[in-house]
Order: C-alpha cells, then sequence, then structure tokens
C-alpha cells in the first residue's frame, strides 16, 4: 500500500520519464537536420524533398495528437506511450531502408510523426494529474527534454553518421530509442482519482460520474478552450520561423556559417533555462500572468532581432528569446488542467497540440517564401513580431478560474 511518502517521490519519477520521452522523442525526430546532407548526397534526393519530411512531422503530430490524448484519457498514458515506443523505432527502421524520396517521407514524415504524438500530450496529461502544488514546475521539467534533445541526440547522431552511412545510423537511433522507451513507458501509471472525486458502485466496478463526453464536448465548445487554442497556435506561428530561420537571417546580417550555428544553439540552452524559469513563476504567480509576460517578450525580442548585425547582439537576444519561447509552452498545459480538469486533459491537451503544430508548421514555409520573393528575411520577423503581439493580447483575455475549477481533486 503507497503512503503520502511514496507517491511524493514516484510523481517526481514520472516527471523524469516525461522528460526523457520527451528528449528521445524529438531528438529522433530533429536529428533530421543532421542526417539531411548525408541523405541527399548518398541518394541524389534534394534537400527541399527531404526536409518536407519535417513539415509532415508537425502535421501529422499535431493531428495524431488529439487521438493519442483522447486514447489516454479512454485507457490511461501507459498502453499509449507503449505503443509509440514501438512505433516510433518501427517507422526509423523503415525509413532507413527505403529508396525512393516518397517512401521516406511517408516513412519518416508521417510516421515519426505519427509516433511523436503519442508521447507529448498523454505525458503532459499524466503528470499534471500527479501535482496540486508545483504543477508549472513539474509540466516545464517535463516539456526540459524537447531543450535537452539538440545537445544529445543531435550529437550522438552526428558520431554515428562520421562512422557509418546514414541508413546504418538511422537505423542505429530507431533501435535505440525503441530499447530506451519501452522500459521506461512499464513505469508510467496516471494518478488515482482523490477520494472526493464523484464515483459510483457498479457491480463492483467504480464508475466515474464526474465528467463524459458530453461535458469534453462543452470544454472544446468553450471561450476557455478557444481562446487557449488561439493564443497557442499564434505563439508557435510567431517563434517558428524566425528559429528555422535564424542561421540564414545570421548569416544574410555577415556572421560566419559556424557562429551562426552557435546562435542556434545558444536559443536552445536559453530555452532549457526558460522553462525551469518560468515554471517556478507560473507555480508562484499564476500559469497566466507568467504566460502573458513570456508572449510579449517573444514578440518584442523577435522584432528586436531586426536591429542585430553583431555576434554579441545576436548572442543576447537569443538567450531572451530562447528563455521566452521555451519558457511558455509548458504553461499551455497548465491552464488547461486549470479550466478543464484531469479527466478530460489528454484530449484537451492532445487538441491544443494539434493548434500548436499547424502553427510551428506555417513559420519555415513562410520564411522561405518571404526570402525567397524579397531576398531578405526583415517581413518574416515583423509578420512574426506582430502575430506574437496577436497571441499575447489573446493571453490577456483569458478568463479568470472560477472556485470550482481551483478545487479539481487530484492525488497528493
Amino acid at each position: 500500500m503507497s503512503t503520502p511518502e511514496t507517491q511524493n517521490a514516484y510523481r517526481w519519477f514520472i516527471v523524469a520519464i516525461g522528460a526523457l520521452m520527451t528528449c528521445v522523442t524529438i531528438g529522433a525526430m530533429f536529428s533530421l537536420a543532421v542526417f539531411m546532407p548525408h541523405i541527399s548526397s548518398a541518394t541524389g534526393w534534394s534537400r527541399t524533398g527531404i526536409s518536407s519530411a519535417m513539415t509532415l512531422n508537425f502535421l501529422v503530430m499535431g493531428a495524431s495528437s488529439f487521438g493519442w490524448g483522447t486514447l489516454s484519457d479512454r485507457f490511461g498514458a501507459r498502453p499509449v506511450v507503449l505503443i509509440g515506443s514501438v512505433l516510433l523505432g518501427v517507422v526509423l527502421v523503415l525509413a532507413s531502408r527505403t529508396t525512393s524520396l516518397l517512401a521516406f517521407q511517408l516513412a519518416y514524415g508521417i510516421g515519426v510523426g505519427l509516433a511523436g504524438g503519442a508521447f507529448f500530450a498523454p505525458m503532459m496529461a499524466a503528470v499534471t494529474g500527479w501535482f496540486d502544488k508545483h504543477r508549472g514546475l513539474a509540466v516545464s521539467l517535463v516539456s526540459a527534454g524537447v531543450g535537452v534533445a539538440p545537445a544529445t541526440i543531435s550529437p550522438f547522431a552526428a558520431w554515428l553518421l562520421s562512422n557509418y552511412d546514414w541508413r546504418t545510423a538511422m537505423m542505429t537511433i530507431g533501435l535505440l530509442a525503441s530499447v530506451i522507451l519501452l522500459p521506461a513507458a512499464l513505469f508510467v501509471r496516471n494518478a488515482k482519482p482523490a477520494p472526493s472525486s464523484k464515483s459510483v458502485s457498479a457491480g463492483g466496478a467504480s464508475v466515474s460520474v464526474g465528467l463524459s463526453e458530453n461535458q469534453l464536448s462543452k470544454a472544446f465548445r468553450s471561450p476557455q478552450f478557444a481562446l487557449l487554442a488561439g493564443a497557442y497556435f499564434l505563439c508557435c506561428a510567431a517563434h517558428s520561423g524566425p528559429i528555422f530561420h535564424i542561421m540564414s537571417y545570421a548569416i544574410t546580417c555577415g556572421i560566419s556559417a559556424m557562429a551562426a550555428v552557435s546562435i542556434y544553439s545558444v536559443e536552445g540552452i536559453a530555452g532549457l533555462g526558460g522553462r525551469l524559469l518560468f515554471g517556478v513563476a507560473a507555480d508562484r504567480f499564476g500559469a497566466k500572468r507568467a504566460l502573458v509576460v513570456g508572449l510579449l517578450v517573444q514578440a518584442l525580442v523577435i522584432a528586436a532581432y531586426l536591429s542585430a548585425n553583431a555576434l554579441t547582439t545576436f548572442y543576447m537576444l537569443a538567450v531572451i528569446f530562447g528563455a521566452a519561447y521555451g519558457g511558455v509552452m509548458p504553461l499551455y498545459a497548465v491552464l488547461a488542467r486549470e479550466y478543464f480538469g484531469q479527466q478530460v486533459m489528454g484530449s484537451v491537451l492532445g487538441a491544443l497540440t494539434m493548434a500548436s503544430s499547424f502553427g510551428m508548421a506555417l513559420g519555415p514555409m513562410a520564411g522561405g517564401w518571404i526570402f525567397d520573393r524579397f531576398d531578405v528575411y526583415d517581413w518574416l520577423f515583423i509578420g512574426s513580431s506582430i502575430i506574437g503581439i496577436a497571441a499575447f493580447l489573446i493571453a490577456l483575455a483569458f478568463p479568470p478560474f472560477t472556485s470550482a475549477q481551483r478545487q479539481q481533486p487530484v492525488a497528493t
């Protein structure tokens, strides 16, 4: 029989598992940037064709997140992440064996995106159920795995490519991903509802009467959900273009190619710190206040990039920008939990993740079109800053939490 002390320890163990899963999954997905020149050189496929698999990743991961989140509400997070753990390894091995660009796009773009959607929403939902206090910090630590991925999986992929051909390297990452994720998934479990939650006995089984599909429908039709989805979409649409094109933009400003890569790395490291900073701030001052501040800072620093012309300026802005966009991302999960409760958290967060992924898919494509048309990136940063301000204004309109929402039962 578990005690409050063991439950308290286990909840942080779940956080660690979630961080590991996001690190491995996102790292495997974004390793395509490392693989791309090697694949193009070996196969003759265009880089545009290969990189389009990343756009497919975002779209498919977003679309599938809602389905995976709904399944986690119904069956728990463990079976969902177990399926994702197997699927991720299988599709990466299949992608490494493809002989045509279309087959690669289907295997890597659609397959990895589908597998990736099985982790973020279900694990975020599971973690929020374990916490009443320190919920902001907990979900931020899970999300921190995204920031760790470029410093772990990407260098490992580069090392593999320096010793093996791209097919062997990709197959190795796929197999190792499943080897790491499968045992971790076995330890995942959802928090038990607190005794105060409403339930009735039916033939010896406990049947929840708290939230139903009808109430889930009400959640999706609520102004809170519309505002959260709108802010999340615009937030990601605002920062995805500058993130993806920052290296190319820095080069057009006279920064060397190697230094431009380091700017991207600084953003990633700053994002890790930002997740911790904003997570603590959300616990202390409220998730809405922390999100509003982060969105405003993000919009302003995107515009400030237009005045950057020296490496030191780029570094300074990269620290602020990385901390802002990294810090705000986990807060949507905290707000969703407080608005809608735990029992539909997977479905709601899956739908919100879908909105954010669609926003992420817009930035890289829009930035490429702007540069091809105008031969400069100025309009990308101007437009992204305006979109960021729109996200900030929507966040200001978030309604306050009701007493009932604040007293949603959770395990302690």
